[in-house]
């Protein structure tokens, strides 16, 4: 395990030794990849949407069993009970609480009187402006070649617009694998990186074995974007189900989305009233139609399948495009060591061209 060798506003910010996150993926990122992070340095963050409340307490104690370092935890906004699991993060000291959609301001409020650091994940400029302006104390921006629900832009183009627009530490994701890549996110003014596909592909993370391998067999070119999963635009690895997902009607895909959706709610634990107010909440937030809502709750059970259960075949499995130079399982130590190592040598080299 290293020394730190990089220091940046988001190390300060947070406690963490190295600006390197794990980012929150839903069935993937459970204590055990998160402790693993947190004990090489970088933050961990527990994945907590597809978890009831009490699961998310019982994560949350596992991890603070195995390790005393700061880690965060991933939050849905616009949860029906966004405001208890964020008291979980109170009552039980978490350093960070990260945000898939924009916190309200009064959360946001809430959680930084506890000393939590507040960290959204956002796609656009304005939507940084905007959570900046309400208080969060840095954002994370995942370009398009990022896994799971991404955008059209790459991280190459948004980030810059991001630094520009504002000026808390921004975490830049979407394309990150290595330590050459760290050091591209510090020099364009970044404060660390946030990767999911390559900390998916470590020994520390518990998707099955046999489906790692499927990961490491793809390339560049294996990954597709489409809308027929949960109606919002998703990078996933091209498999035969995607592929009949991605020719298929809506009429044919109504049955197993139907079986799927009653599957979550038993999963979850949801009721009929809760499943609604987050169908609403989503609308709000998001614009989303009703046949939209019905795929989003269909979504969690097939990334499970895939992620969990090793189902390719009634699963999808949820990558950002790195899976294609991607070859190797190293630990949570191992990769984070020579990431931070590799980015501090890249940093030496572009820095003796500088007369």
């Amino acid at each position: 395990m290293i020394e730190q060798l990089i220091r940046t506003r988001f190390t300060d910010l947070t406690g963490v030794r190295h600006p390197v996150v794990q980012t929150g993926m839903g069935w993937v990122s459970g204590p055990r990849l998160v402790s693993g992070t947190a004990n090489a340095g970088g933050l961990g963050i527990l994945a907590s949407a597809t978890m009831t409340l009490a699961e998310l307490e019982q994560a949350i104690v596992e991890v603070k069993s195995r390790t005393d370092q700061p880690f965060g935890v991933n939050l849905r906004a616009d949860a029906a009970d966004a405001p208890d699991r964020c008291r979980l993060l109170i009552d039980h000291g978490v350093k960070v609480a990260s945000f898939a959609l924009a916190p309200k301001p009064e959360l946001i409020a809430t959680l930084k009187e506890h000393g939590i650091v507040v960290m959204p994940s956002i796609g656009a400029a304005k939507h940084a402006v905007k959570v900046a302006s309400w208080g969060a104390d840095a954002v994370m921006v995942q370009g398009g070649e990022g896994g799971g629900h991404t955008g059209p832009v790459p991280t190459t183009l948004l980030l810059p617009t991001v630094l520009d627009a504002v000026d808390i530490p921004v975490v830049a994701a979407g394309g990150f694998f290595d330590g050459r890549g760290l050091a591209a996110a510090l020099s364009y003014g970044a404060a660390g990186v946030g990767m999911g596909t390559r900390f998916l592909l470590t020994r520390d993370s518990a998707v099955p074995d046999a489906v790692k391998q499927l990961y490491l067999e793809r390339g560049l070119t294996d990954t597709v974007v489409t809308a027929k999963v949960d109606g919002m635009p998703h990078r996933m690895l091209r498999t035969d189900l995607v592929d009949e997902l991605e020719g298929s009607s809506a009429l044919r895909r109504l049955r197993p989305t139907v079986s799927r959706t009653l599957e979550f709610k038993r999963t979850s634990g949801m009721s009929w009233l809760g499943l609604a107010k987050d169908g609403r909440a989503m609308k709000r937030a998001q614009g989303r139609t009703l046949g939209q809502m019905a795929l989003a709750a269909n979504t969690p059970m097939m990334l499970k399948a895939g992620l969990v259960d090793g189902d390719t075949s009634a699963g999808v499995l949820a990558s950002g495009q790195v899976v294609g130079v991607i070859d190797d399982l190293p630990t949570c130590e191992e990769l984070i060591d020579r990431v931070v190592t590799r980015a501090a040598d890249e940093l030496r080299r572009a820095a003796s061209y500088v007369v």
